[in-house]
């Protein structure tokens, strides 16, 4: 990433495609409830942690690269 990028995760999307709630989508991937909270609702964030992101991306079935966009700060 390039300066002035942040990474946003959609996590929202995948949950909403599932028909989960950020709830469900903890206690499916194992991923803390408040950690998924503020990565679904972040505009934009410069790091996250990668055990979290593999854990995601497993439980949506998709690579960790569909979890996120790049946008501009």
């Amino acid at each position: 990433m390039s300066r002035g990028e942040l990474v946003k995760l959609r996590i929202k999307e995948f949950a909403a495609r599932e028909g989960w709630t950020l709830k469900e989508v903890a206690d499916r991937s194992g991923v803390c409830y408040n950690t998924v909270k503020s990565y679904a609702r972040s505009q934009g964030m410069e790091m996250a942690d990668l055990t979290a992101l593999r854990k995601l991306a497993r439980t949506f079935d998709v690579i960790i690269e569909d979890l996120f966009e790049v946008v501009e700060e």
